[in-house]
């Protein structure tokens, strides 16, 4: 069986936010159907795990599904909305060996508008700094841009340097998975204004790891613009992503299932004859979506392309377009 490098587990479809860029919120698992850690232990071992939701601590046994999955990833980083602060906070206190990343989505008034949560900029705000002064190492918060937001992004950014974090970006797409089919920029030159400049600071930075987001962030230009993906995308190749009721999709894009982990065993599914068939119409995909779970791997795999861009942009200064 081919390496996993990274898996996306979704643990729930509950939760407590009403986002303008997601209706997961109106389309919520049921509690009893989702699947409990006898499941997650036939999972094989993965480079990098995401568990994300809806929102994950709306789970009771969050801490039992991420001691069985820790065991299996060398890097295990919870998406929550930070809203949970002492659900958060509960299970930091035991396991500091795991990263969080908690959604922000612009300053206090355009957050709490597209989270449709009430003082939410304030508690995931409260959260991360909990989780700083408690030592936790891997903490960031992200943004996904959008018309409403995309003027906040620097400003994020600059917030997140200050408290020494990481700050991670996304574009507003469609899928299944959001069970939303209607998002688009209006206005995307304003959004790709706002990431010349966060590409800028980035590759003026000390970090060589910003000078890769700095790619990434570029990726989202191209993405906005409606071009071809810069890199391949091998979803369900050597990732996927878990749904709450056990079935393997190649990504949150893609609705065709390889298998259903409660009926099978992981290696029957990776290696059965429509996982197969659907790494093919991977192969053929023209959504050139351009997302962290599905581009890291491959800027890994890429790595002199990567390379190049930021020899043209850093040490060349060819102008950002």
């Amino acid at each position: 069986m081919s390496k996993i490098e990274f898996a996306s587990i979704i643990v729930t479809y509950r939760c407590n936010a009403k986002c303008h860029m997601c209706n997961t919120w109106k389309f919520p698992s049921k509690k009893e159907e989702e699947i409990g850690v006898e499941v997650y232990e036939k999972l094989p071992f993965m480079r990098t795990v995401n568990v994300t939701g809806g929102e994950p601590f709306l789970r009771d046994d969050l801490e039992d599904v991420i001691n069985v999955l820790r065991r299996k990833t060398n890097r295990l980083v919870i998406s929550s909305n930070g809203f949970f602060t002492d659900r958060i906070l509960s299970l930091f206190r035991k396991r500091k060996d795991i990263g969080i990343r908690i959604s922000i989505e612009g300053l206090p008034k355009a957050n709490d508008e597209l989270r449709g949560i009430k003082d939410g900029f304030d508690r995931g705000i409260r959260t991360l700094i909990e989780l700083y002064h408690m030592g936790v190492k891997d903490i960031g918060f992200g943004i996904t841009i959008s018309d409403r937001n995309a003027k906040d992004m620097i400003e994020l950014y600059r917030l997140s340097k200050m408290m020494g974090l990481e700050f991670a970006t996304a574009a507003i797409h469609n899928s299944y998975y959001f069970h939303k089919f209607d998002n688009k920029f209006e206005h995307p030159e304003v959004a790709i204004e706002e990431l010349k400049k966060l590409i800028n600071e980035l590759l003026k930075s000390q970090r060589i790891k910003d000078w890769f987001r700095a790619y990434f962030n570029y990726g989202l230009i191209n993405y906005i613009k409606g071009n071809p993906r810069l890199l391949p995308c091998e979803m369900g190749h050597d990732s996927f992503f878990l749904d709450p009721t056990g079935e393997i999709f190649p990504c949150n894009v893609m609705e065709e299932s390889m298998g259903n982990l409660k009926e099978k065993s992981f290696e029957k599914i990776w290696n059965g004859e429509k996982a197969k068939e659907i790494r093919q119409k991977v192969k053929n995909c023209s959504n050139n979506c351009w997302m962290i779970g599905s581009v890291s791997q491959q800027m890994k795999k890429y790595i002199w392309k990567v390379l190049y861009w930021i020899i043209q942009h850093k040490i060349l200064n060819r102008p950002i377009t």
